[in-house]
């Protein structure tokens, strides 16, 4: 996100209404619903924790221990049980022709 002039993209008419409520401050104007991005998706960052995750419970279903994959991943235990539990899960469902997202 970058800050734009207002002057340069609204009509003066906007600008002058605007100004009577906040004179010289920063304004965030929020997306339109229709137009917001899950969490995520612009970055890849969703993608990139997808793939590690499975990565940590393949590594975990090959014999690695919580410990080891949370000191390869830079994560906690309970973080490592939890993403297990997590893949689990969705390996179940659709094992049970469910629909895993």
């Amino acid at each position: 996100m970058r800050y734009q002039k207002a002057s340069e993209i609204l009509p003066v008419e906007l600008v002058e209404l605007i100004q009577d409520y906040i004179d010289g401050e920063y304004v965030y104007i929020p997306r339109k619903q229709e137009n917001k991005k899950n969490w995520g998706e612009a970055s890849r960052t969703r993608e990139e924790l997808r793939l590690r995750n499975v990565e940590i419970f393949v590594s975990y279903s090959q014999g690695m221990s919580t410990r080891e994959l949370a000191e390869q991943y830079f994560l906690s235990e309970k973080s490592i049980q939890r993403i297990v539990l997590q893949e689990k899960k969705m390996r179940r469902g659709e094992d049970m022709g469910g629909k895993s997202e």
